[in-house]
């Protein structure tokens, strides 16, 4: 039997320990080439951060990950499912991959309770009390139960970022995506955001990150990428990165960064 390329996309392969595996991917916004022969593996349990300038191709790359952006060239598999246009591999893998949102992204009309409970009830089928259940857990972990029957208006912004973490969590995922979490809150509330968020690392969640946060950067991380003009420029552990960065260009943007 000849087996077309589409078809080879939808074979399994047996890529052990890996979760998410990206071979030459490019995406282009017209002619704006955003992504450029992306090649990169995470295993599972890895904690990544992902850093660089405005319009590097961080948030991009992270979205492609959920088909929130669409690649046009190179592979993606999630948990050895091919990212591709067939739509029941796209949801599966979005009940596989959670994301938190620089903008919250809460429904306003639903209380906070009701957040949490929505996907968990229509996706997964899951009983009203079970999933309540599920939700107060989950609250507990990101320290607002008591949050729980208010609207998201009525909360600070760190407050409803924790929300929206929580929210993820509900639908037990495999990975957890952060595009750029922290950027919208004021600095107060940052703090009690990257503190959820290093705590749920301490529990071997596959997270990737895309953030200015380099304290948590070095907290965090397995493994830091650094991106420019759409290309890993450079990757490595947190020590080496900081310490001993190779690239003129990651030299340059930490001398930046770090100097703020």
């Amino acid at each position: 039997m000849v087996l077309l390329n589409s078809d080879l996309l939808d074979q399994p392969t047996d890529n052990t320990n890996k979760i998410i595996e990206m071979v030459g991917v490019h995406k282009w916004y017209g002619q704006f080439h955003v992504l450029k022969n992306i090649n990169l593996s995470i295993r599972k349990g890895e904690r990544i951060v992902i850093c660089g300038p405005s319009g590097s191709g961080k948030s991009t790359l992270i979205r492609c990950l959920n088909r929130l952006e669409e690649h046009q060239q190179g592979d993606i598999r999630i948990n050895n499912i091919p990212l591709n246009k067939n739509l029941k591999n796209i949801e599966k893998i979005r009940q596989d991959v959670g994301m938190v949102f620089q903008q919250f992204n809460l429904f306003p009309h639903l209380t906070v309770l009701e957040n949490l409970t929505l996907a968990p009830i229509w996706v997964k089928k899951m009983p009203k009390l079970e999933s309540e259940k599920m939700a107060f857990q989950y609250l507990e972990r990101v320290k607002i139960p008591e949050q729980a029957h208010k609207y998201p208006g009525q909360l600070s912004g760190g407050q409803q970022q924790r929300v929206a973490i929580a929210r993820a969590l509900c639908m037990n995922p495999k990975v957890m995506l952060f595009d750029e979490p922290t950027s919208a809150l004021d600095p107060e509330m940052i703090k009690e955001v990257l503190d959820v968020m290093i705590e749920l690392a301490k529990t071997g969640m596959t997270m990737i990150c895309v953030t200015h946060e380099m304290g948590f950067a070095r907290t965090v991380a397995d493994r830091i990428i650094f991106m420019d003009k759409g290309e890993i420029v450079e990757e490595n552990a947190p020590e080496i990165f900081f310490n001993h960065p190779k690239s003129e260009r990651t030299k340059q943007f930490l001398g930046q960064i770090l100097r703020h």
